[in-house]
């Protein structure tokens, strides 16, 4: 209990010291260069409590939970030797965790009633699959890219060469696509930094490479998010493409 509330009350001053800068700059430029006072105080006290209180219970339970059950399973499929079941747990690791994203969801909201503004889907019908479409699309998408990621480590490849051969096939993409369609693309790569599935795809990364033992987790373990970002924004060009 002791060690559990001294782990805590870390997490508060670290979660206290990446809010700081956030709150200086906003007290800075409300006070000293538009010289007003700071509107609602007592208000934006009391959220800026909220958000100091959540952002430690929500990083205290990264710790606690998430970073430890991705390593745990991954070095257990390790050692189970079995493939297939790794790479199936992998694609739903990355499905799942994208798909309750609310970065993604927020983004495929916003991206169907601009499409409904712009004439491209007319009815509340289609407003709602459009929406549903976008979500899966990115979260298959991620999916796919976290097997490639753990394929990677297991044999070792290099992720120069996919990250380059990546943004090569962005860049094609993006020529062929729609205009309207290349923007939430982009965005859809941004969605795979959320605080789901960064954690998530970490450990995964992580476990896995410590499991093993050819490779460096410092050198292997990483690079898995930079994968997942590639694939939906050329999964969702090519939505655009062939919608």
């Amino acid at each position: 209990m002791r060690k559990t509330l001294y782990q805590f009350s870390n997490n508060l001053a670290d979660s206290a010291k990446d809010l700081a800068p956030i709150v200086l700059v906003i007290a800075f430029f409300q006070i000293v260069v538009l010289q007003q006072s700071i509107p609602n105080l007592s208000s934006i006290l009391v959220g800026g409590g909220f958000i100091l209180i959540g952002l430690t219970l929500f990083m205290h339970g990264l710790k606690l939970g998430l970073f430890p059950i991705g390593e745990v399973l991954a070095f257990s499929f390790v050692k189970k030797g079995s493939i297939i079941w790794l790479i199936t747990f992998a694609f739903a690791l990355g499905f799942g965790a994208t798909i309750a994203e609310p970065d993604l969801i927020v983004m495929a909201n916003e991206a169907a009633k601009v499409a409904q503004i712009g004439g491209i889907i007319t009815t509340a019908t289609e407003l709602g699959e459009y929406s549903q479409t976008l979500r899966y699309t990115v979260a298959v998408a991620v999916g796919l890219s976290v097997v490639i990621g753990v394929i990677r480590i297991l044999k070792g490849w290099s992720i120069q060469y996919l990250i380059i051969g990546g943004y090569l096939l962005v860049i094609v993409a993006t020529f062929l696509a729609p205009d309207f369609i290349i923007g939430i693309a982009y965005d859809a790569g941004g969605v795979t930094t959320g605080p789901i599935t960064v954690p998530l795809l970490t450990a995964l990364g992580v476990g896995l490479s410590s499991s093993i033992r050819a490779r460096n987790p410092l050198i292997d373990g990483f690079g898995m998010i930079a994968i997942a970002s590639l694939l939906p924004i050329i999964a969702i060009m090519l939505f655009g493409i062939f919608q």
